[in-house]
């Protein structure tokens, strides 16, 4: 049903802030909340979300399935502009990451690279940056003080936030939004609920906190 909202309302940006807050535990030696502060922009409605493929000769020994990744010139442009925008705010270290796999999806993710080369030219005041989706999981671990905005596709950055959002202290920390700019959004705590601690004391409402505070700004 989320997936089915995020499309129809053409919710074409997942943001996700990366912060460790103070007092909260990563499992990161050494690293504490000056290290973990960065933001991730995910394309939300196209790629290998879109449903597009299909079997044949199901259940037999001939059995083909086929799943697209769908990208449009339009879709992905957007997104990247919209990470450009949120990368120029964010700080004074204005750094964009373009997450993709360009050496494997030399189709699909060209596309990308080259919309994000295309779309920098008009953000001389911003550092393009690229990382292999598997570069990435590595360094998000390794140093991820190194990172300052992260712009990637639907499953890549399914991907990289639930990794970015255990860093960050857990599921239960996280908050995103599911956005589009010019129409209606939808803000969640990325861990949803959690019926089996009702009543024990014992939920971190912190995602919640910082869901609403997305919402509100």
């Amino acid at each position: 049903l989320l997936l089915k909202m995020r499309f129809d309302l053409d919710q074409y940006i997942n943001l996700r802030p990366v912060k460790l807050y103070p007092g909260v535990e990563t499992p990161l030696a050494k690293r504490g909340p000056e290290d973990i502060d960065f933001t991730i922009i995910r394309e939300n409605t196209e790629g290998l979300y879109t449903g597009m493929g299909g079997t044949a000769y199901k259940g037999t020994q001939m059995e083909v399935a086929t799943q697209i990744m769908c990208n449009t010139r339009k879709g992905v442009e957007r997104c990247i502009r919209n990470a450009f925008n949120v990368c120029r705010k964010r700080n004074d270290k204005k750094m964009l990451t373009l997450v993709a796999k360009t050496n494997v999806l030399t189709h699909a993710h060209d596309l990308w690279w080259r919309a994000f080369n295309e779309v920098g030219e008009e953000y001389p005041d911003i550092k393009r940056d690229y990382n292999h989706v598997d570069a990435c999981c590595m360094w998000m671990v390794k140093n991820p003080d190194y990172f300052d905005t992260i712009v990637t596709c639907n499953m890549f950055g399914d991907i990289i936030t639930d990794l970015a959002a255990i860093i960050q202290g857990g599921m239960g920390v996280a908050a995103g939004g599911n956005i589009n700019p010019t129409g209606v959004s939808m803000f969640e705590p990325i861990g949803g609920s959690a019926p089996k601690y009702t009543g024990q004391g014992v939920i971190n409402p912190i995602a919640s906190i910082g869901s609403t505070k997305m919402m509100l700004e």
